[in-house]
């Protein structure tokens, strides 16, 4: 997503907990943030007074019914998922109220959309990512803010190929993990990130002026 803004000319500061990620992006900034850390967040967008664009990124994916999930994974969940999209849009709103602009939350299906095996903290959590958003958007409207949350399929990430490889023992083969995803994509492959953040994009753009505290499915016709 940070590459497709820097394409349409806009002034891009990124972070990611590991900065090592960031290299070679031709950002503005590119900073290690813990986004689980409300006071590293505000350190973070201190010397921001305006922000026209706030995009979330964040998430981690327990595997595990409610019985396989620890206190701790529940924590480790709500934290990553939840938390960091509450940290994140308490800091950006009000830099945002003055020129108004654009929140995008990258939720996903797995969530209050659609229930999924083994998913239980992750669809809690991102579930509340969607119930925030609605009610920021209900709440700065009239700011001119407005508040969006994308619901990706699957998506070909880093994030999943470690998904699969954790998977890969129990189920007998990497190629038996990597179906065992696939499965669940009618479109018959994975989405590319790159095909998320074209919405991301359009949401922030002059065209996605008028759509507000709305989930974008970009799913390959799991929805359908």
């Amino acid at each position: 997503m940070a590459e497709r803004f820097l394409a349409e000319g806009a002034a891009v500061h990124v972070s990611d907990i590991d900065a090592s990620l960031l290299e070679g992006l031709a950002a503005t900034s590119a900073t290690a943030v813990d986004a689980t850390d409300a006071a590293a967040v505000e350190d973070w967008l201190g010397p921001h007074t305006r922000i026209d664009i706030m995009a979330h990124a964040v998430g981690f994916v327990h595997h595990g019914t409610v019985e396989d999930t620890t206190d701790q994974d529940w924590r480790k969940s709500q934290s990553i998922c939840l938390d960091s999209a509450f940290h994140v849009t308490r800091a950006a709103v009000p830099r945002m109220k003055a020129n108004g602009g654009a929140v995008i939350l990258i939720a996903s299906l797995a969530s209050s959309l659609k229930g999924y095996a083994f998913r239980a903290a992750y669809s809690a959590a991102k579930g509340g990512v969607i119930g925030l958003m609605k009610a920021c958007a209900a709440d700065y409207l009239s700011d001119g803010i407005r508040f969006n949350a994308i619901c990706p399929g699957v998506v070909d990430t880093p994030s999943l190929r470690q998904r699969i490889a954790d998977l890969a023992d129990e189920m007998g083969s990497v190629e038996a993990a990597e179906a065992w995803f696939l499965e669940r994509q009618p479109a018959g492959r994975f989405a590319t990130a790159d095909e998320i953040a074209g919405t991301g994009v359009w949401l922030a753009s002059e065209d996605g002026k008028f759509v507000t505290g709305q989930t974008i499915n970009v799913d390959g016709g799991i929805s359908i």
